[in-house]
């Protein structure tokens, strides 16, 4: 217990009452240089488990949707609904159903039989990697591998499917923002027409004071519903990957 006594916290020893349970947890670095490099690699890895979540996501077909239903929020004109969690939690779940079939591959080839002890990390890291340049590869245009590919200035020329693997990965995410603002546009036109449409009604009867989005927007849900639109939207963009 703590008792204040002429301005100083005094710690008073502990009745037999008191339950004293404690645990100790100690982690040794070792000395020395040794030290220094035990602690840059428990650094690094804390660095690379950060950011694995978000390299994971911008290998698979998360980019191209969430990008797809965040232009499809703007173009309705509900700013706040579907909200972020949703869409995010819609796209995650989309791209876990698409990516199924390469989980189930990298589970096969590389996690079970390193967890079984058959297999080395490293090699484990490398079957693992091999489905997933094998699908970056299959959604990656040519002209954008073709541009990080004379970026990086190789000393030899090198085939498509021998590309270095950091080479292939902002090539694929290039490709998958671009394949999402095209949808995006073709997605954007008809809600953009209704717009144009309210608008022009509204000028035309002198209103306007009124917003155009205030009367475009139930005729925007009421189109989006009569043509079913998240079948078709959910539809085509899981059709959309070669997987």
């Amino acid at each position: 217990m703590l008792h204040l006594f002429g301005g100083y916290v005094m710690a008073a020893a502990p009745t037999a009452q008191t339950a004293q349970v404690g645990a100790q947890v100690s982690l040794s670095l070792g000395s020395g240089r040794q030290a220094t490099a035990s602690l840059v690699q428990l650094v690094l890895l804390v660095t690379v488990l950060t950011v694995t979540p978000a390299m994971l996501l911008l290998m698979t077909s998360f980019t191209r949707i969430v990008v797809v239903f965040s232009i499809l929020r703007q173009a309705l004109g509900i700013q706040d609904g579907p909200s972020n969690t949703i869409i995010a939690g819609f796209s995650f779940f989309l791209t876990l159903f698409i990516m199924s079939p390469l989980i189930t591959r990298i589970n096969d080839a590389a996690i079970q039989p390193y967890m079984s002890g058959a297999i080395s990390a490293d090699a484990a890291v490398n079957r693992g990697v091999g489905p997933l340049r094998e699908f970056m590869l299959k959604n990656t245009k040519d002209k954008d591998l073709e541009l990080f590919m004379r970026l990086s200035k190789p000393s030899e020329i090198v085939k498509r499917e021998s590309a270095p693997t950091l080479t292939i990965i902002p090539a694929f995410i290039t490709s998958e923002l671009k394949a999402a603002f095209q949808i995006g546009f073709l997605i954007y036109i008809p809600f953009l027409i209704i717009d144009m449409v309210a608008a022009s009604v509204l000028v035309s009867l002198g209103m306007v004071m009124l917003p155009p989005s205030v009367v475009s927007l139930p005729f925007k849900l009421l189109l989006f519903v009569l043509v079913d639109g998240w079948y078709l939207i959910v539809g085509s963009l899981v059709q959309s990957f070669n997987r």
